[in-house]
């Protein structure tokens, strides 16, 4: 599985980074986000799922 994070879309709202914190990274000075590896490692995948559905930009994009 990949994940992507479009920054034009991302607001800042974090709620990717507290669904699965060990798959996002927040940007320190705005807050947005992005993956912490494109390939999403074994086991977060439930989270990584669930955080792109939470996401209220759409920012976050799968690919099985």
């Amino acid at each position: 599985m990949k994940v992507w994070v479009d920054g034009q879309r991302c607001q800042g709202h974090t709620l990717c980074a507290m669904i699965a914190p060990d798959a996002f990274v927040l940007n320190d000075i705005d807050g947005t986000s992005s993956p912490v590896d494109e390939v999403v490692a074994a086991g977060l995948e439930d989270a990584v799922r669930e955080a792109a559905h939470s996401c209220p930009e759409q920012a976050i994009t799968i690919e099985e």
